[in-house]
C-alpha cells in the first residue's frame, strides 16, 4: 500500500490513477490531518509526501515519522514544487529516501517508487557485523563499542553499515549518495563530508577507520 500526500486534486488523482495502473494499491489524503488518521489504521509499504501542504507542511510530517519507532523505516520520497538545494538537503537530511521536483512525469514517479521500494527489501547481509572495535547490531538498529551504545542519526548509521558489509570497498562521494541517500546528487557531494565527519567524531578511536581516498571518496580499513 502507498499513502499519497497532496492537496492538489488533479495532481493526487493522475498520481493515484498511475500507481493503481501499475498494480500498485494506493490511497490519497489531502492533508496532513486525513493522513495521520489513516496511520492509525495502516502502515503504509511507502509515503509519497508533498512539501506544501494547507495545515501541516511535509517537512514537519517527515520529522513525526522519523521520531516514531513504528514509522521509522517507511519509506518517504519528497516532492517539491520549489526544487532548490536547501529543500532537498533538507528532506534528505531528515530521512527522506528520494525526492520529486514538481512538475515531474508519471513515468519519473514510478521509477523512483520501483527504486525506493527495492532499496527497502531486506537483504541477505549478517545482520551482526564486527570491525575496528564496533558491533552493529540490525535487528536492534544499534551500535555499540567496548560495551557502550552509540547514538548515530539515521543517515550515519546507513553510512557505518555500508562500510561495515564492505570493507576495504573505496566508496566515491556520489556512490554513498546514491546508496544511503538514494539519489544522484550530483554537485552537492558536502552532504556527505558532514556527515562523514560527525559519523568519525561519535564512533571513537574506530573513526580512524575510515580512510580519506583524495579525489575519490572514502573507504573502510581496519585493522587485523
Amino acid at each position: 500500500m502507498i499513502f499519497c500526500v497532496e492537496d492538489d486534486n488533479g495532481i493526487r488523482e493522475l498520481m493515484l490513477y498511475t500507481m493503481k495502473a501499475q498494480g500498485f494499491e494506493a490511497v490519497g489524503f489531502p492533508n496532513a490531518a486525513a493522513f495521520w488518521e489513516a496511520m492509525r489504521g495502516a502502515k503504509p509499504e511507502l509515503i509519497l509526501l508533498d512539501i506544501m501542504l494547507p495545515d501541516e507542511d511535509g517537512i514537519e510530517i517527515l520529522k513525526k515519522l522519523r521520531s516514531y519507532v513504528v514509522t521509522v523505516d517507511i519509506p518517504v520520497i519528497m516532492a517539491t514544487a520549489r526544487g532548490t538545494e536547501y529543500d532537498k538537503v533538507i528532506g534528505l537530511d531528515l530521512g527522506a529516501d528520494d525526492y520529486l521536483v514538481k512538475p515531474f512525469g508519471m513515468m519519473e514517479m514510478m521509477s523512483r517508487i520501483k527504486a525506493v521500494l527495492r532499496r527497502a527489501k531486506p537483504e541477505s547481509a549478517p545482520r551482526v557485523l564486527k570491525s575496528g572495535g564496533l558491533e552493529l547490531n540490525d535487528t536492534g538498529h544499534e551500535v555499540r563499542a567496548a560495551g557502550q551504545s552509540i547514538e548515530l542519526t539515521r543517515k550515519e548509521y546507513e553510512l557505518l553499515r555500508l562500510f561495515l558489509q564492505k570493507p576495504g570497498t573505496v566508496f566515491s562521494r556520489d556512490a554513498l549518495l546514491s546508496s544511503v541517500w538514494g539519489v544522484d546528487f550530483a554537485g552537492e557531494t558536502r552532504t556527505v563530508d558532514v556527515h562523514i565527519a560527525s559519523l568519525r567524531t561519535k564512533i571513537g578511536e574506530a573513526g580512524d577507520c575510515i580512510k580519506t581516498v583524495r579525489g575519490v571518496g572514502y573507504r573502510w580499513e581496519a585493522e587485523p
